[in-house]
């Protein structure tokens, strides 16, 4: 496991939650899409009624570009909620997820959707964009809202620019699963130097994407403090993510042996396939954007091999709660689980904890439910371990980020694996 601590804030707070619980059946409320209702979910249990249960809301893409990120945040939310559920506690959830595509327009209409169909608290959004929009909704409402991955600063507020002034005040209701970006690109420069692994480095990022650019500047800050030397620093927009000659040339004529991609998987796949056609092979590496990889249809998974990231969660640990939850992930949706379900997983039950902590319970406004639940997170008393942790106790601050331990993870074999195992 890598050593790197992502601890943002020294005074930290934390939350306390326990191991998974046992049992398959349960209660799913609702699906991707639903306009405000209610649906069973996969498991035999009775449906859990309005009133009864903490009524989860959940956002994210389940269609288009970005459905891999989705799909699985709202899939690793579901074995958690029909986790809870079949262990007939006090605490019960009802979960409706709405499909948003990745479009921040969409993620507010899903919100509203959400709020008339009975919403006290959010799990979401996923991708950053539309997190951002969201959580702005959810702070003039006073929505207690957690965000699996999305990872952008804007979406809790409160921190300073290059100017040092703050755009964005803290949104107190606001906080992320996830690392920011600011830490996942001064980890990810902290590792490259610990394991001394480039001596001159590229960067390409899409400067149109504000998760890409928030990591390359925190990537680039972190860098010259540690004396790595970056040869090439070239960027793309959204609208030219499909021809990367002039980025990969440049990397390539300055010397670069390796090549940090602060970016997500899809134009990632294009990168390693038009490099591998023009014969560069520098060491690749990612972010939490990468996974997803080895997904891409029509891709050569092959070019993939040695790729490697900073991650929270690594499917082929063989720890006993990752192994059970890979098995169940794998088992009702044939597939194996990316850190985007294992942080969701580990939403829902750091809300189901919290609100034991708290003593909750299904009928309080959702304002209400918002005050204490935010009094929780930030209590002294409190710490979180889960899957996505490492093993370690994590932490939130008072600004809502997480302190928890990243993890090198190197794709071997066409699977991931530990890269420091």
């Amino acid at each position: 496991m890598s050593s790197l601590n992502i601890n943002p804030i020294m005074n930290r707070r934390s939350l306390v939650v326990g191991a998974a619980g046992l049992g398959a059946a349960g209660i799913l409320a609702g699906c991707a899409g639903n306009e405000g209702g209610a649906a069973a979910g996969s498991g035999s249990a009775p449906v859990v009624e309005a009133g009864t249960a903490f009524m989860i809301g959940g956002i994210g893409p389940t269609t288009g570009g970005a459905a891999i990120y989705g799909n699985a945040v709202k899939n690793g939310a579901q074995i958690a909620v029909d986790e809870i559920n079949a262990e007939g506690g006090d605490i019960q959830f009802a979960l409706n997820f709405q499909d948003d595509e990745n479009d921040a327009e969409r993620s507010v209409n899903a919100y509203n959707n959400l709020k008339d169909w009975g919403m006290q608290v959010l799990m979401g959004t996923v991708t950053t964009t539309p997190c951002v929009a969201v959580s702005a909704e959810t702070n003039s409402d006073n929505m207690f809202q957690l965000t699996p991955s999305g990872s952008s600063t804007d979406v809790i507020g409160g921190f300073e620019d290059a100017e040092g002034n703050i755009s964005i005040p803290r949104k107190e209701n606001v906080f992320q699963m996830c690392f920011t970006d600011p830490n996942q690109g001064a980890a990810s420069a902290q590792y490259i130097s610990e394991q001394a692994l480039g001596t001159k480095i590229a960067i390409i990022y899409n400067i149109s994407d504000t998760y890409s650019t928030g990591i390359y500047n925190s990537f680039k800050t972190e860098a010259a403090e540690l004396g790595l030397e970056i040869v090439s620093e070239t960027s793309f927009t959204e609208d030219n993510q499909t021809d990367f000659s002039v980025q990969l040339n440049d990397a390539k004529n300055a010397g670069a042996d390796l090549v940090f991609l602060p970016i997500y998987y899809t134009p990632i796949s294009l990168l390693l396939t038009q490099a591998n056609q023009m014969g560069y092979a520098p060491k690749w590496f990612g972010v939490d954007g990468m996974d997803g990889l080895l997904t891409v249809e029509g891709f050569d998974t092959s070019l993939a091999e040695g790729c490697m990231l900073l991650t929270p969660f690594v499917a082929t640990a063989t720890d006993e709660a990752t192994t059970a939850f890979v098995e169940k992930y794998n088992e009702q949706f044939g597939e194996t689980p990316n850190q985007f379900a294992a942080d969701a997983y580990d939403c829902i039950y750091a809300i189901k904890q919290a609100l034991e902590a708290a003593g909750a319970t299904p009928d309080m406004d959702y304002s209400d439910l918002c005050d204490t639940l935010v009094e929780t997170f930030t209590s002294s008393d409190f710490a979180f371990t889960g899957l996505t942790t490492a093993g370690e106790e994590a932490t939130w601050s008072e600004t809502g980020e997480i302190s928890k331990q990243p993890m090198g993870m190197v794709i071997e074999g066409g699977v991931y694996m530990p890269l420091d195992a």
